[in-house]
């Protein structure tokens, strides 16, 4: 049970908030949190709020709208990343209620929004996976890792997933569209499908179900595929997952950018570290890795559920020489 609240001034709390974590930013993200936080602090003195006990999620989404109108939704998310972090840190000194970070819902963002870039390479996902299979087996991380890997499926759709979506005859997964039950597809019904997953991929679930999973159901009475000790997870802790998992000092224990681990403000923050990738990357690498196998676009197209024209405008980031080999598969000698 969470210890009593105790009020605090949001002013105050923002001063002490930054006092706190100064020494393990950089001054570049000390500079951003001042900024940031000074945009939420303006936002609860326009509304009266002096008292971060009475912080809900429906003055988050307040918020969120009042940021919508002056910035664009990519650089909203990132903004709001730091209020979360905020809010986390808020709820440990008991300032406001447990879990009302995860009630900060950012945007969703339109397919390619994100630079092209923000891919996670195969090379780092077959080791990340070995790193679980040896240390980790059928965890949580370990779970969401292969589903998104081997299905390419969105964030939201991961959340959407319950226990009784799974398929064990077919080994596949079924994705549907639920909003009156607090679940969503980004491009709703038409979002709908069914997904093999395959022998080696459905056993690391089951087995996460069977030994793993923690038995909890969400405020619908559903049973979450995936679970926290609150519950269904939010899409950000979703998000906060994947920072976790891909930072390479998790599964190769060296940093690639010759930081002391023990220093490191990834360590402590894993937003702040410079090789983390988010859930939108790992649907970008699954694109390309199937297209790079041989998979046919209108297949992906199908499995991913994304048009062919997004498909490759946005989410193909083989080389032309990978893109050759694979056409060559196709013709005659």
């Amino acid at each position: 049970m969470s210890a009593e609240l105790q009020p605090l001034d949001p002013e105050e709390g923002v001063e002490r908030f930054l006092a706190y974590m100064a020494p393990s930013w950089r001054d570049s993200t000390y500079n951003n949190a001042v900024t940031r936080l000074g945009h939420l602090l303006d936002f609860l003195d326009e509304r009266g709020i002096d008292d971060t006990t009475v912080l809900s999620g429906r003055t988050l989404s307040d918020f969120v709208a009042w940021r919508r109108d002056e910035i664009a939704p990519i650089t909203l998310q990132k903004q709001l990343t730091t209020v979360r972090v905020f809010l986390q840190w808020l709820a440990d000194i008991d300032a406001v209620r447990d879990g009302l970070a995860e009630q900060l819902h950012a945007p969703e963002l339109p397919d390619g929004a994100e630079s092209s870039d923000v891919v996670i390479e195969t090379h780092r996902v077959e080791r990340m996976l070995e790193h679980f299979d040896r240390f980790d087996y059928a965890g949580r991380m370990h779970a969401m890792v292969a589903i998104l890997w081997r299905t390419g499926m969105r964030r939201g759709a991961l959340h959407s997933l319950d226990v009784d979506d799974l398929r064990p005859d077919e080994r596949a997964i079924v994705l549907e569209h639920r909003p009156d039950s607090g679940t969503y597809l980004k491009n709703g019904a038409d979002g709908e499908r069914w997904i093999y997953l395959g022998p080696r991929w459905y056993q690391i679930i089951e087995d996460y179900i069977a030994e793993r999973r923690l038995d909890k159901t969400d405020e619908n009475g559903r049973e979450p595929l995936l679970t926290t000790r609150y519950g269904r997870p939010h899409v950000t802790t979703i998000t906060d997952n994947c920072y976790r998992a891909t930072r390479p000092c998790q599964y190769t224990g060296e940093c690639p950018v010759g930081r002391d681990i023990e220093e490191c403000e990834g360590t402590r923050n894993p937003e702040q570290c410079p090789c983390k990738r988010g859930p939108h990357s790992f649907r970008r690498g699954a694109i390309s890795d199937h297209l790079r196998e041989g998979t046919p676009p209108e297949v992906v197209s199908e499995r991913m559920n994304v048009s062919l024209d997004v498909l490759y405008k946005h989410y193909d980031v083989r080389s032309n020489r990978e893109k050759m080999d694979v056409r060559k598969e196709h013709l005659p000698e």
